[in-house]
């Protein structure tokens, strides 16, 4: 029986689907299982191209989101089936479920740190809504992937070309607000609604949540996307205030977020 592979050091793995997300980028599946968190990362590396941190979509099979924004991720695009990804890790740590009724907020490729928590909670029988964002129709990334997990799925875009007009936050304002503010309106069956909110997407998104959640006493937890070089809390390219994504991270909670922000120098 072979021994698990050290997170430090590469494993290959070969691509064996490529799913187009749009405009956005791709999914890459690959040939092999990687257990994980949900939330957590690895570093994947194409020799004589670059390494970048990507959050893992699924663990079995492995299978990475990529939105095409650099040269990197663009060579990551054109891969093809059988082509190989060198990829070494999980690290950082990831997000854990609270409770049974989960509200999930993706903004863009962020979208691909909350699937893979997705499939944990519905794996539990868990009630999931996942409101999913992105500028434009053609930049939206995964619903397919919560729509088949059975989580219900709201869309928004900030142009209004699909699902609700304008940002994952504003499309999340009524789950966002407390029962006790609105006049007695149920979300269903009464109950308070979520147990927990996990998201994912742009800084200013995530902060605005954060101070949200923070004030009105909510349940939360937010997953930072930063560029890393190492991954293992070496380089100090990930830092924010004074923590380090790849390693107090990426998930914190409002209070860590904020607190981290107010100490990066702008």
């Amino acid at each position: 029986m072979s021994s698990p592979v050290p997170a430090q050091l590469h494993r290959t793995l070969r691509i064996t689907r490529v799913i187009p997300e749009g405009r956005a980028g791709v999914t890459l599946i690959l040939d092999g299982a990687l257990p994980a968190q949900p939330g957590q990362f690895v570093m994947a590396w194409l020799p004589g191209v670059e390494e970048r941190p990507f959050t893992l979509m699924d663990d079995d099979p492995v299978s990475l989101t990529v939105a095409s924004v650099g040269p990197f991720t663009r060579a990551l695009c054109t891969l093809h089936v059988g082509d190989r990804l060198w990829l070494r890790g999980p690290f950082g740590h990831g997000f854990t479920l609270h409770g049974s009724r989960h509200l999930l907020l993706g903004g863009g490729s962020g979208t691909a740190s909350l699937a893979l928590l997705a499939k944990r909670a519905r794996e539990l029988s868990h009630e999931v809504v996942a409101i999913l964002g992105a500028r434009t129709a053609e930049l939206l990334m995964l619903p397919w992937r919560f729509e088949e997990l059975g989580c219900r799925v709201i869309l928004a875009t900030d142009d209004g070309s699909l699902g609700y007009h304008g940002t994952v936050l504003e499309a999340a304002e009524t789950w966002l607000t407390p029962l006790s503010q609105q006049g007695g309106e149920s979300r269903g069956d009464g109950k308070p609604w979520p147990d927990g909110i996990y998201a994912c997407g742009p800084e200013t998104m995530l902060q605005a949540l954060a101070l949200k959640a923070e004030t009105a006493n909510l349940p939360c937890w937010v997953s930072m996307e930063r560029i890393m070089k190492c991954g293992i809390g070496l380089c100090g390219s990930c830092h924010c205030g004074d923590r380090l994504v790849c390693t107090d991270g990426p998930v914190f909670s409002p209070q860590e977020l904020l607190r981290a922000l107010k100490g990066t120098t702008p």
